[in-house]
């Protein structure tokens, strides 16, 4: 796999997509992150389009980070969680700005990990880090190319120890994964990144 780009001097964002089995695995690996982390996250979870979501309430109670529903037009934060609403892609731009749209499914799923993984791959290049946690499917494999593509780095759960490996098999199967872990040693893998390029 080629990079088209020299590494970046230190990462600026994480992009996380997860689907069946999501919930607990975002609380673990959430709640591994620790207070302080010096670059934002944004989060697709796919959930029931049909209803409200509590997740940023339930994951807010499993972390210290800040947590809650992305909106339109937000600039991101550091150690802010950014969450893609019900039955809404959730896409940066440069600069670190949001937006949510309702354009078509990709692979049946709104929001898209893939959508995510691109954005981010195109706003952020190398400085980006995608990881991949349970679901089923195939949703963020294309994304994680993308990201990788641009001189991103990606991590996926380890499809053995995830409880659907559907998704982290899939981004496996790229070949554009650098990190396959199990879900406890994720959170240090990523604050490892992102704390190391900055002293």
């Amino acid at each position: 796999m080629t990079r088209d780009e020299p590494p970046a001097d230190h990462y600026s964002i994480v992009a996380v997509a997860s689907s069946a089995g999501g919930i607990q695995a975002l609380s673990t690996l959430l709640g591994a992150l620790g207070p302080d982390l010096p670059v934002p996250v944004l989060l697709v979870q796919h959930l029931d389009p049909r209803h409200r979501t509590v997740l940023a309430e339930v994951l807010a109670r499993r972390t210290t980070l800040r947590v809650k529903l992305a909106e339109a037009e937000e600039h991101v934060q550091p150690g802010t969680v950014y969450i893609a609403p019900p039955d809404r892609h959730l896409l940066v731009g440069s600069g670190g700005v949001l937006s949510l749209s309702n354009s078509e499914l990709v692979h049946f799923v709104r929001p898209s990990a893939d959508l995510l993984f691109e954005s981010v791959a195109g706003a952020y290049g190398s400085e980006a880090i995608a990881c991949v946690l349970t679901g089923t499917g195939q949703d963020g494999a294309m994304g994680v190319d993308a990201v990788k593509s641009r001189g991103g780095t990606v991590i996926a759960q380890d499809p053995r120890t995830a409880e659907f490996s559907g998704m982290p098999q899939s981004a496996v199967d790229t070949g554009a994964v650098d990190f396959v872990l199990p879900l406890e040693e994720i959170a240090a893998v990523v604050r490892g990144l992102v704390e190391a390029k900055r002293q």
